[in-house]
């Protein structure tokens, strides 16, 4: 008798899951072998372009990001060169660091590094290698990604006119959030001490979020707070509520309180 196949999520449950939590528009997508410095090795990841950032995922049906990288203060990229194995390489310059990119083939790594260019400098490269249907979902990127950018200016003049807070809702979530049960943040923070010990997560009603902190102390402590969402704001329910404007501010409420001991959770 076979066993019994684990069920996977159906692809529309994974755009929607990864929408809500980048927060962030899909441009672009495949597996593309990543390399943060030079010393490491290649990792092979799914790879979706989101704004102006890279998420990279274990695998294409995972939920959750393990990596991401803002690519938004690109200085540049290098020329596409191809290794001894027939794939093409490209190096993103970027204001702290490098980050090397390998795609399978010199068509693909055109179309990525293309992409990048594209919501990064808000202009089409003129590459003549390009094809024209390439060219033309690339034109379809660039006028999306201006539009959210004026869409993103006038939201934040129309918050300091009020004198009242931007909505985290049009940014990112912060790096530190998982789409985890309170169980399973245990487990990450107990396997990786040494990338944080706060993991932001969704709340156990689905309607608000909560912390899971994992105090150093000895033996080590866990405690968990439910964060409400009320309007454009968010509440930490201690003894006493702390009200806060974004899902940001809450993550540093908690690091700021504990004078630095507490770090939020982020895979390197």
């Amino acid at each position: 008798e076979q066993p019994e196949e684990t069920p996977q999520p159906a692809p529309r449950r994974i755009f929607q899951e990864r929408q809500r939590i980048t927060g962030l528009p899909l441009y672009f997508q495949g597996y593309l072998s990543v390399r943060h410095s030079r010393c490491q090795e290649f990792r092979v990841y799914w790879t979706e372009l989101r704004g102006t950032m890279l998420f990279f995922y274990d695998d294409k049906k995972a939920l959750t990001y393990s990596q991401k990288s803002d690519i938004s203060a690109l200085i540049s990229a290098t020329n596409i060169y191809p290794d001894e194995n027939g794939s093409a390489q490209f190096i993103l310059m970027l204001s702290n660091g490098e980050l090397e990119l390998k795609a399978n083939d010199c068509e693909c790594g055109k179309e990525w590094k293309g992409f990048i260019l594209a919501v990064t400098k808000l202009s089409v490269p003129p590459d003549e290698s390009l094809l024209p249907g390439q060219l033309t979902r690339m034109h379809e990127v660039l006028e999306k990604e201006k539009k959210r950018r004026i869409t993103l200016n006038n939201c934040s003049s129309t918050s300091l006119n009020r004198k009242s807070p931007p909505s985290s809702t049009l940014t990112a979530m912060p790096a530190c959030f998982y789409a985890v049960s309170r169980q399973e943040a245990i487990q990450m923070l107990e396997k990786n001490p040494s990338c944080g010990n706060l993991i932001l997560r969704p709340g156990s009603d689905s309607k608000s979020y909560a912390i899971t902190i994992r105090h150093k102390l000895d033996p080590p402590c866990l405690k968990h707070y439910k964060v409400m969402c009320k309007g454009t704001s968010y509440i930490i329910e201690l003894e006493r509520w702390v009200i806060l404007p974004s899902l940001q501010d809450v993550v540093n409420y908690f690091v700021t309180e504990t004078q630095g001991s507490v770090k939020p959770f982020v895979i390197q």
